[in-house]
């Protein structure tokens, strides 16, 4: 059976699904998106409503410091599931001076009462892309490791290449690259990347235009919309790169 790409399956099911996408713009983690959908989920079961009494206890006391997490998560949750535009207006408000310990599940409480209102007005399936990294619009957002071929230290002129044609071929690809860092042997990118795109055909495209200089990029790489690489993963990566070039797998 011929094995079908991963980002080719990643791909289509953005082009095969007619509806509205919403993506997070702001990082959260995956687990902590998770736990909020269960909450959310959850609190559903028992949700009578939102009353006005109510709506207005909310906005007294959710900037109010001495009131604690539940009862914050709560009250987000409860207005971001109510379908009411007052309430998605004070959570447009009230994310961009959220408390630390708070502020992604207000993002995500934003997320879902955007989704509840516009499933109400519209007919449009509403789909939401959950990813740890995030985006913007349309686009995803992806951190992108590259090897430099056979682990051999880049050359001044290789880090000039990698410098001047990503930008170009992402750019041209409409791609936006938020952080290029060029190492010795290797070169970590954060980029936003349209999610109907095929991901794995401009990555193949621009490192084969790069090895045209001289064949030092691997055509192996690391890509993720879970997380920024630490230093640590990208030891990791390099490591099992090098071990795998002294087996030859």
């Amino acid at each position: 059976m011929q094995e079908i790409d991963a980002f080719d399956k990643f791909r289509d099911s953005f082009n095969q699904t007619n509806a509205h996408f919403h993506v997070l713009e702001q990082r959260v983690s995956v687990d902590l998106q998770m736990e909020y959908f269960k909450y959310s989920q959850q609190l559903r079961k028992t949700f009578t409503g939102l009353t006005d009494a109510d709506y207005e206890s909310y906005v007294e006391n959710l900037p109010d410091p001495t009131v604690g997490l539940d009862k914050k998560k709560l009250m987000l949750s409860s207005l971001a599931i109510s379908r009411q535009i007052k309430a998605y207006r004070f959570l447009e408000d009230y994310v961009r001076n959220a408390d630390e310990d708070v502020r992604d599940w207000a993002a995500m409480a934003l997320m879902e009462s955007r989704i509840s209102l516009e499933s109400e007005l519209s007919d449009e399936r509403q789909v939401y892309i959950s990813t740890g990294l995030g985006g913007k619009g349309e686009k995803l957002r992806f951190c992108i490791l590259l090897i430099a071929n056979e682990l051999k230290v880049f050359a001044d002129y290789q880090k000039e290449v990698i410098q001047r044609e990503f930008p170009f071929a992402l750019e041209e690809a409409a791609c936006d690259i938020e952080r290029l860092t060029i190492k010795d042997q290797y070169a970590e990118l954060v980029v936003l990347i349209p999610m109907r795109s095929d991901v794995k055909s401009i990555l193949d495209r621009v490192i084969n235009e790069c090895n045209q200089y001289g064949n030092f990029l691997s055509t192996v790489y690391t890509i993720t919309n879970v997380k920024e690489l630490s230093e640590e993963d990208i030891d990791l990566v390099i490591k099992k790169y090098e071990k795998n070039l002294q087996t030859g797998s």
